[in-house]
C-alpha cells in the first residue's frame, strides 16, 4: 500500500466514548491512522478530502455474516460449482463493503481461502475472518445431506461448499476442530441448539457438555475463541459454562444466564433481521420466526440490564443480503443510538480480537472509516439506509467508495 497521506478536513468525528462528534481533522497514512485533532496543516504532497459536512466514524462490523450464502437455500448449497459460489461470495462481500462494513466476522462457510482473496485484493470486501464451517452433529440443526445421502457433498469436496460440516463426539470435534483452522478459521462457530426449521424446536441442546468443552479447549490450544449458534436459556447455559465467546442469536434467554454471561464477558450476537424478514415474508416459519424475533428483543434487554456486551450481527442469505443495514432500523428500537453504534464498532472489534486497531478512530488505529451526511445519534436512518447517506468509505487508508456531489461532478477535493 502507499504511503502518501491522505488528510481528511473538516469533519464531525466520533469522540472515544461513542457519545457525540466534534469537528476534527484526520491524517492517515498507509493503512493506518497517524493524527487527529482539530487542525492539521496540509503537507507538500498529500492528498485533501474535504469531509466538511460528514459525521465520520469507524467502519462498520458485523459479526455475524454468510459470504458463501449465496443462494436462498442453503441445503443445496454444496451442489452449485465452487467456482460459481467463489464468483457470487465475491458479489456478497463487494455489497457489505457497500453498505460501509470494513470487517466482517463470517459464521460459517467461509475459509482462509477467500479471506486471502479479499486481502490481496481480488475481491473488493470487507476484511474477513473466517469460521471455516460450522460444526453440526448429523441429523441435527446444520445437517443438510438429502434423504439417502450418506455425506454432505462429493466425496472429493467433502462438502466444503456448505456453512457446515457433521461431526459428533469429543474425539471427531476435536478433529474438525483441527482441520478447520488448518483450513484458516480464525474462530471456530458450533450449532449448539436447533435452529427455526428443527423439529425438535430451536431450544433443543445439540450437543452434550463433554462435547462443547472439547471445542472449546481444542480452539483455545490454537488461539482461537469459539461462537455458538444457541436458543433457549438451556443450550445458551452450556454454552457459556464451556467458555464460549459469543452467543448468536441467543433468543430465549434468562436472567440468571444473563447474568453469568457477564461474569464471564460472553458477547451477545442478536440477529433480528433475519426473523424480521421470515415474519414479515409469510410462510410455513412466519409464526415461529415471530415469536423467535420477540425472544430476541427480550433478550437483548436482559443482557443489557445484567452488563452483557452486545455485538452487531446480520445472518442472511440470497437475496436477503440487501437488507444488512436494516439491522440497525431494528436494534435502535431496543438500544440507545450510541449502544447500537458501539455495537457495530467498538464492541465487534473487541470481539474478534483487534479492539486495539478496530472499531476507533485513534492514532495508530487502522483507517477504517466511514463519512454519513447525518448524524447517527440523532437518528438511526443514516446507518439504516445506506444507500441515502453514506457517502465515503475508507478501508485501510485507502477511498473504496466517494459519492460525494464534488467526486461525482469531478471537482477536484
Amino acid at each position: 500500500m502507499s504511503e502518501a497521506a491522505l488528510l481528511l478536513t473538516g469533519g464531525q468525528v466520533l469522540d472515544a466514548d461513542g457519545t457525540r462528534f466534534r469537528r476534527c481533522d484526520i491524517r492517515i497514512r498507509g493503512a493506518a491512522i497517524d493524527a487527529l485533532a482539530e487542525h492539521i496543516a496540509r503537507r507538500p504532497g498529500e492528498r485533501v478530502l474535504a469531509a466538511d459536512g460528514l459525521f465520520l466514524l469507524p467502519g462498520l462490523i458485523d459479526a455475524h455474516v454468510h459470504a458463501i450464502g449465496v443462494q436462498d437455500d442453503l441445503a443445496t448449497l454444496h451442489r452449485v460449482p465452487p467456482y460459481l459460489v467463489a464468483a457470487k461470495a465475491g458479489r456478497v462481500l463487494a455489497g457489505m463493503l457497500a453498505r460501509g462494513f470494513t470487517s466482517v466476522r463470517d459464521a460459517g462457510g467461509a475459509d482462509g481461502s477467500l479471506a486471502e482473496c479479499v486481502g490481496t485484493g481480488l475481491f473488493a470486501g470487507p476484511r474477513l475472518f473466517p469460521s471455516g464451517r460450522g460444526l453440526a452433529p448429523p441429523g441435527a440443526q446444520g445437517d443438510f445431506r438429502a434423504a439417502g445421502e450418506a455425506d454432505l457433498g462429493c466425496p472429493c469436496c467433502g462438502g466444503t461448499r456448505s456453512i457446515t460440516r457433521l461431526a459428533s463426539g469429543v474425539a471427531a470435534l476435536r478433529a474438525a476442530v483441527r482441520a478447520e483452522i488448518a483450513a484458516g478459521a480464525t474462530q471456530i462457530k458450533v450449532m449448539a441448539s436447533g435452529g427455526i426449521a428443527s423439529p425438535a424446536g430451536p431450544e433443543a441442546p445439540q450437543y452434550a457438555p463433554e462435547e462443547l468443552d472439547a471445542v472449546v479447549d481444542e480452539a483455545a490450544r490454537a488461539g482461537r475463541g469459539v461462537l455458538a449458534h444457541a436458543y433457549g436459556a438451556a443450550a445458551i447455559r452450556r454454552c457459556v459454562e464451556a467458555g464460549v465467546r459469543s452467543i448468536e442469536h441467543g433468543s430465549g434467554l434468562d436472567a440468571p444466564t444473563a447474568d453469568l454471561m457477564a461474569r464471564r464477558g460472553t458477547v451477545l450476537v442478536p440477529t433480528l433481521v433475519v426473523f424480521d424478514r421470515i415474519a414479515t415474508g409469510g410462510g410455513p416459519l412466519a409464526d415461529t420466526a415471530k415469536r423467535i424475533f420477540d425472544e430476541s428483543c427480550r433478550s437483548i434487554a436482559l443482557a443489557r440490564a445484567c452488563g452483557v456486551a452486545i455485538a452487531h450481527g446480520s445472518d442472511l442469505e440470497g437475496a436477503a443480503h440487501a437488507h444488512q443495514s436494516d439491522e440497525f432500523r431494528l436494534k435502535a428500537a431496543e438500544m440507545p443510538l450510541h449502544e447500537v453504534i458501539a455495537s457495530a464498532t467498538q464492541v465487534g472489534a473487541g470481539l474478534i480480537g483487534m479492539g486495539d486497531r478496530l472499531g476507533r478512530l485513534a492514532p495508530g488505529a487502522l483507517a477504517d472509516l466511514i463519512g454519513l451526511d447525518a448524524d447517527p445519534l440523532a437518528g438511526i436512518a443514516p446507518l439504516a439506509r445506506p444507500d441515502r447517506h453514506l457517502l465515503i468509505i475508507i478501508k485501510d487508508g485507502t477511498v473504496m467508495h466517494d459519492r460525494r456531489p464534488a467526486a461525482r461532478s469531478g471537482a477536484p477535493t
